[in-house]
């Protein structure tokens, strides 16, 4: 029987039982396979993908959702791969077009590659800032940050929520709930009592993302990145906001080096909402 075109095939929502056809398809296009990280997305989001007539996925991309259930405030697109053997072949543009349909009304983001971004923009996407990826072992030097941090606990949890979603702009609970399960450190900085940072180092390969991270100021994320190095012995990773100059060279330092450049692009609104002064870095750039 002749293999059904591209533009015939349906797409579906994926489960976790896609959880090792998303892993495959991300190695397939030379990405690490990320397992823990697909498995965080597909719970906390919806993901929506293409099934390959001859075993696999032909394309697949994860939508996380924030603010009310019935309607999402703000929703970050993730995760979009095409099978090397269907390049350029327009079904990422499908699958894409398909998204951002059935979000409807609901303002959207992503943080797209070079290569990625002339398909964002063609669907209508606006670049409204930067990211920049910096790597490497941590190197404590210089006067060590001054603010507190400790490990975070449960009683902690409601001061986190107020705290990522004056930052953040919009609710995003079901993310800051399973950062204890999903991340292998979560620690908060206070001052007087009082919560005034937090951050997560999840595993991700042979480092550990740094993220979220929500801060009152600078001295505040230092204190937090340092917090973190205390605690591994893996290199650091993290996307951190262009904007946030002096973080960027005080990591860079301290033996993190840049990786790559991403463009945030958003879709239906001009700026992202919250505060980005104290947003540094997003839990992924999946997840916005």
């Amino acid at each position: 029987m002749p293999t059904p075109s591209l533009a015939s095939l349906p797409i579906r929502r994926l489960t976790l039982r896609d959880l090792a056809a998303c892993a495959d398809l991300s190695e397939d296009r030379g990405w690490p396979r990320e397992e823990h990280k697909w498995g965080f997305l597909l719970t906390a989001g919806k993901g929506y993908g293409i099934d390959d007539p001859d075993g696999g996925l032909v394309t697949a991309c994860v939508v996380t959702e924030y603010g009310p259930q019935d309607h999402p405030a703000l929703a970050a697109i993730g995760m979009v791969l095409v099978a090397e053997r269907h390049a350029r072949q327009g079904v990422g543009r499908r699958l894409m077009h398909h998204v951002v349909s059935a979000m409807g009304t609901t303002p959207v983001t992503l943080h797209a590659t070079p290569y990625g971004r002339p398909l964002y923009e063609e669907l209508g996407f606006k670049v409204t800032g930067r990211a920049e990826m910096v790597c490497g072992p941590f190197t404590p030097g210089g006067p060590r940050p001054t603010v507190a941090t400790r490990a975070a606990t449960a009683e902690d949890l409601a001061a986190i929520l107020r705290l990522d979603e004056q930052a953040f702009g919009t609710d995003r609970t079901h993310i800051v709930t399973r950062l204890p399960a999903f991340a292998d450190q979560l620690r908060v900085a206070e001052e007087d009592g009082r919560v005034i940072g937090y951050t997560a180092a999840w595993p991700n390969m042979d480092t550990q993302v740094v993220g979220p991270l929500i801060a009152r100021d600078t001295s505040v994320a230092q204190a937090l990145i340092a917090s973190l190095a205390d605690h591994t012995d893996r290199p650091l990773r993290t996307d951190i906001d262009v904007r946030h100059t002096e973080l960027l060279t005080w990591v860079k330092e301290r033996g993190l080096a840049s990786i790559a450049f991403n463009s945030v692009m958003s879709y239906g609104i001009t700026e992202l909402p919250g505060d980005w002064r104290r947003r540094f870095a997003p839990v992924t750039v999946a997840a916005g």
